[in-house]
C-alpha cells in the first residue's frame, strides 16, 4: 500500500504535536497517544557473482540489465496509537551506486481494533504472523513472511478482517485476508495476494504450546496444519510444524523451451497440485547467554530436483549457443535475454525443497553476536551469515555479512549476488 510522502508526513506531524501537547498538561494525566519513532541509516555492499546465468548474459551483452549493486539508504519509521486506532508508517530513500535514487512511502500497518460480544476485532492493514519455526514457517498462512532477512525490519502487513477470542489457556483467531481481492482476476491472486479465509486455534498446556491452522484460498483451495512448541527443560526447547496443501503456486517451464532462445520468458508461476511442508527444530540456551538452534525443513512448493536439472540443462545450452561463431547481433541479444530470464525461479520463499539450518548466538549485556549456516542436501549449496548488534538506550548499531556458495552446479552458487554486507545505525526518539 504505497502512499504519497506528504500525507504520511502530515499524519506523523499531527500525531507528534498532539502527543507533545498532551504531555505538557498539568497535572499529568494518562495520554491516549503512544508514539515511537526510529531513524535508520544503512549501507548495503553487494558483490556480483561471476558465475551463473546472469553473469553469462552480461558477458554476451554488457548493459543488458542491472547487475547487483551497492546502495545507501535512509529510513524514517514511526508507530502511533490512539485508542483503538494504530498506524505504522515508513518513509525511505535508497540510492544505488551509479544509479538513481528511489523513494518509498507506505503504511506497514493501519488498522482499527475493538471488542464486541466477547471477541476482539481488527480491520485494516495488519501484521499477522503465525507458527513456531525460525528459519521457515509452514503455517504462516496470512503474512507469508520471507524469513532470514539479512537485517531485521518491520514487515508490511496484509489487508484483513480479524476476530479473536481468548480464554485462560486457549485462543481462537479468524481472519479474512485480502478481502479487496475477492473478485479480482485469479492471475492477481498469487501467494500472499490471494483472498483467503484462515483460522488458528491455540492452547497452552503447561510447558506445551499447541497450534492448529486451516486456510481456504480462492485460488489454491484448502490447507490444514498443526504445530507445537515444548519447553523440555531449563535449557532445551523442541518445536515442529506441518501443513498439507490442496493446491499451491509454483514455477513451471513452458513446453518446448529447450536450449535455444524463445520470444517470451518460459518460466511462469502456475497453480500446481497437492503438496506438504514441514519443519522440526530444537534450541538450547546456556547460562552464559549462548544459544544453539538447529532446524530441518521441507518445502514442497519449491522447484523439484528434476526442475533444477532442466533449468541447469537450459542454462548450459544457452551459454553454449551464445558462444557459437557467426551469430548476428539480434540473436546474441536474444540469447542473453533468455539467460537473464533463467534467474526468474530465484524469486521464491525456498530455492530447494530440503534444508538444514544451524545457528549459534551469544548475547552478553547490550550485545548480540550470531553465526548461522543454511545447507541444501540436494546439490550441496550453502549460505553462511554472520551478525553483530549493539543496543544502547537510544542507539542501535548492526553489522551483518552473508555469502552464497557451494559446488559450481548448485543453485546457490549461481545466484546473481555472491556476497552481501550491511552496516546500519538506528536512533530511537
Amino acid at each position: 500500500m504505497a502512499l504519497h510522502p506528504r500525507p504520511i508526513a502530515a499524519v506523523l506531524t499531527l500525531v507528534s504535536t498532539a502527543a507533545a501537547a498532551q504531555a505538557s498538561l498539568i497535572p499529568p494525566e494518562p495520554s491516549p497517544w503512544t508514539v515511537d519513532t526510529e531513524l535508520r541509516a544503512l549501507r548495503t555492499q553487494r558483490s556480483a557473482n561471476m558465475a551463473g546465468p546472469l553473469a553469462e548474459a552480461l558477458r554476451l551483452q554488457p548493459g543488458l540489465t542491472a547487475a547487483p549493486a551497492s546502495s545507501s539508504s535512509l529510513e524514517w519509521h514511526s508507530r502511533a496509537r490512539w485508542r483503538g486506532l494504530s498506524a505504522d508508517a515508513l518513509l525511505a530513500h535508497e540510492r544505488t551506486d551509479g544509479g538513481p535514487g528511489e523513494s518509498t512511502a507506505r503504511f506497514n500497518e493501519l488498522e482499527g481494533s475493538g471488542e464486541a460480544a466477547g471477541w476482539g476485532w481488527n480491520a485494516g492493514k495488519k501484521i499477522v504472523a503465525w507458527d513456531v519455526g525460525q528459519g521457515f514457517r509452514p503455517n504462516d498462512v496470512v503474512q507469508q513472511e520471507q524469513r532470514r532477512s539479512l537485517l531485521a525490519s518491520t514487515l508490511e502487513g496484509r489487508p484483513l478482517l480479524q476476530a479473536e477470542r481468548f480464554g485462560a489457556d486457549d485462543a481462537l483467531s479468524l481472519v479474512w485476508v485480502n478481502p479487496h481481492h475477492l473478485n479480482a482476476p485469479l492471475e492477481r491472486q498469487r501467494r500472499a495476494e490471494e483472498s483467503a479465509l484462515a483460522a488458528r486455534w491455540y492452547r497452552r498446556d503447561g510447558a506445551l504450546d499447541l497450534h492448529g491452522t486451516a486456510r481456504l484460498g480462492r485460488r489454491t483451495g484448502a490447507s490444514l496444519g498443526a504445530a507445537f512448541a515444548w519447553v523440555a527443560g531449563d535449557e532445551v526447547e523442541l518445536h515442529a510444524s506441518a501443513r498439507w496443501l490442496q493446491r499451491h503456486d509454483g514455477w513451471a517451464l513452458a513446453d518446448g523451451a529447450g536450449g535455444a532462445p524463445v520470444a517470451t520468458n518460459p518460466w511462469q508461476v502456475t497453480t500446481l497440485g497437492p503438496t506438504t511442508q514441514w519443519l522440526v527444530g530444537a534450541s538450547w540456551t546456556g547460562a552464559a547467554q549462548i544459544s544453539v538452534l538447529a532446524e530441518a525443513w521441507h518445502d514442497g512448493t519449491a522447484p523439484s530436483r528434476r526442475q533444477w536439472r532442466d533449468w541447469q540443462a537450459r542454462s548450459t545450452a544457452l551459454a553454449a549457443f551464445g558462444q557459437q561463431p557467426g551469430q548476428t547481433d539480434g540473436l546474441r541479444i536474444a540469447t542473453a535475454g533468455n539467460l537473464a530470464w533463467q534467474t526468474t525461479p530465484f524469486d521464491g520463499a525456498s530455492l530447494q525443497r530440503d534444508h538444514l539450518y544451524l545457528r549459534l548466538a551469544w548475547q552478553p549485556e547490550g550485545w548480540q553476536l550470531s553465526l548461522d549456516g543454511l545447507y541444501h542436501p540436494a546439490d550441496h549449496g550453502r549460505v553462511v551469515t554472520a551478525g553483530l548488534q549493539w543496543q544502547g538506550d537510544q542507539w542501535r548499531l548492526n553489522a551483518a555479512w552473508r555469502r552464497f556458495g557451494g559446488p559450481a552446479a548448485s543453485v546457490l552458487a549461481q545466484l546473481p549476488t555472491r556476497t552481501q554486507a550491511v552496516l546500519a545505525a538506528t536512533r530511537s526518539f
